[in-house]
């Protein structure tokens, strides 16, 4: 790849990486600060614990979006950015500018989702056959 696509990417994985570094550290101190509950009723404090249960599963998205960004930042250092992992052809350019951390190209990104679409589907209806077959037995007893 051109060595200016390269310095401009990594130059936007450095800034994202320092972007999410700074909202992790507001959510903590954010969540550091809430841990106060003096004066607070049952619907406030079980309010607060969603509050926190949700901001708890933004920092791991945040966390696991930070692995991703260093990944790629390593990719690049390394030469291997910009090509799939699964296929080994390089990934579109405009792809990598609306995805810096990616780490598939669109066909091989289609073909993942698919296959955990058919994954979700075959675990859904695993799920409903069993409810409802225990649903007969119990009627039956």
């Amino acid at each position: 790849m051109r060595k200016a696509f390269l310095k401009n990417v990594r130059e936007k994985l450095t800034e994202m990486r320092r972007q999410t570094l700074r909202e992790i550290s507001n959510d903590l101190k954010q969540g550091r600060e809430g841990a106060k509950d003096e004066g607070m009723d049952t619907y406030d404090l079980a309010s607060e614990e969603r509050d926190r249960e949700i901001s708890f599963i933004l920092t791991d998205r945040e966390r696991e979006r930070l692995q991703a960004i260093q990944e790629a930042l390593e990719r690049v250092e390394g030469g291997t950015y910009g090509i799939c992992d699964n296929c080994e052809t390089e990934i579109a350019p405009a792809r990598l500018e609306a995805l810096p951390f990616t780490r598939l190209c669109v066909s091989c990104q289609a073909e993942r989702e698919k296959e955990a679409k058919a994954s979700r589907r075959f675990d859904d209806e695993r799920t409903y056959r069993k409810l409802s077959a225990t649903d007969v037995d119990e009627e039956n007893t």
